[in-house]
């Protein structure tokens, strides 16, 4: 703002001036510019989705803000009070709907602990494959989206082709491309039909070089160093004290996996490391998740040589419905379709709680049953809900510009915040 150099002798003016000037100094004397409120979002390319920041601006920095979530109204907690167990798996698609096969195992693995069953050798392995093509489609598309909110718009070109070829997997697995609905309470859909084996490897090969292609383009250009180096730090306390987890907890020095720490599907069987850094910064959060795409490839690789023969699926139980040939072929298996169809799980009253390494973090389900193919309560812990929440501590201190490499680095997707 100008000056206006004009000298004013009336007294009223100097003391007009004086309150005026006054306005602009806090209580303890520092000299600030005129506050501003600013509404960042739900509409905006850099919030990743329906997610409405309220900043507090002073001019370019930031003074407090707070993320304001919940306008898709999805109630998913609430639908699947009202469905049978394998009604509900399609709803676990539009969670983190960038890794709807993740989504679909940790919601099964969760049923079947309340069910005491454990899958074949095959299906367990065949699980751990989905769950880890999942987690190279979401890190690339977190990648390349965060390196194009801060200007390298060839890397989203190059993540975003590789993401393509896990979703012709999928679609040659599943038969879908992005709400694959595949996972069963208790198997899979189907197995892997003639040719995917060979499919993925020729992928994990290609992957792996456009991983090494990204690092080139990205670990030392300076741009892209100085918008993520020493911006958006979490401490190793502040990522533990909010709840953080996955690959943004790892960035800030917690060693937490859980397919390490608690292991599930065989995954005890498997060597792979799990990445960490000590850094806490954008730079960091972007570090982890390309190593975490080489260690998946890793895993992937080895699934495939260690592959057992034989079921995917659970032993015929009451619980499981009847192979489709049976059914057409004889009445008592077309009754036995019938009642699992029409009634469900037939699950016993318990309370259970599990929780996979999905690719934002951990992702858990909370069951309550009361007996019968519905469950008494469902809950869903969500990572990207419980790592966005330190956004309000995280971005006071920083300037407009450093908010889509921070949001961006923590790769969080509001359908689950929203679930």
């Amino acid at each position: 703002m100008s000056r206006n150099t004009k000298e004013i002798e009336a007294p009223d003016a100097q003391t007009a001036a004086a309150m005026a000037a006054e306005s602009y100094h806090q209580e303890a004397g520092d000299l600030v510019g005129e506050r501003m409120t600013l509404n960042m979002g739900p509409s905006h390319p850099a919030t990743h989705g329906v997610l409405r920041l309220v900043l507090e601006l002073d001019g370019e920095a930031i003074e407090k803000a707070d993320p304001d979530v919940g306008f898709l109204h999805r109630g998913d907690e609430k639908i699947a009070e009202n469905m049978h167990y394998n009604q509900f798996v399609p709803y676990t698609d539009r969670l983190d709907y960038l890794a709807p096969l993740a989504n679909n195992v940790a919601y099964a693995c969760a049923v079947e602990k309340l069910m005491d069953w454990e899958l074949p050798p095959r299906g367990r392995a065949l699980r751990v494959l989905c769950c880890e093509l999942a987690r190279i489609s979401a890190h690339m598309l977190g990648v390349g989206v965060c390196a194009m909110d801060v200007g390298a718009m060839t890397v989203f070109l190059y993540t975003f082709t590789e993401r393509e070829k896990v979703y012709n997997l999928c679609e040659q697995l599943t038969g879908a491309r992005f709400t694959t609905s595949y996972t069963r309470v208790g198997g899979q859909l189907r197995d892997m039909p003639d040719g995917f084996e060979e499919s993925v490897r020729t992928f994990l090969e290609e992957c792996e070089g456009t991983i090494d292609d990204i690092a080139k383009l990205l670990d030392k250009n300076k741009i892209f160093r100085d918008r993520m180096m020493d911006v958006g730090v979490i401490s190793r306390e502040s990522a533990i004290d909010w709840g953080m987890t996955g690959p943004n907890l790892r960035a800030s020095g917690v060693a937490r996996d859980l397919r390490k720490d608690r292991p599930y599907l065989g995954y005890e069987k498997y060597d792979f490391d799990v990445p960490i850094c000590d850094d806490g910064d954008c730079y960091a959060r972007y570090q982890i998740r390309m190593e975490e795409m080489r260690q998946s490839i890793r895993i992937c690789r080895q699934v495939l040589d260690t592959m057992p023969p034989g079921a995917v699926n659970l032993a015929d139980t009451k619980s499981m419905l009847p192979d489709k040939e049976r059914v057409l072929m004889s009445m008592e298996e077309l009754i036995h379709h019938f009642i699992v169809a029409t009634q469900g799980i037939d699950a016993p009253p318990g309370e259970v709680y599990f929780a996979a390494e999905n690719p934002k973090g951990e992702l858990g389900f909370y069951i309550h049953s009361k007996g019968g193919g519905v469950p008494y309560r469902l809950k869903i812990r969500s990572p990207s809900y419980c790592n966005l929440s330190i956004v309000s501590r995280l971005l006071p201190g920083h300037v407009v510009s450093d908010i889509p490499a921070i949001l961006g680095s923590l790769d969080f997707v509001m359908g689950e915040c929203d679930r």
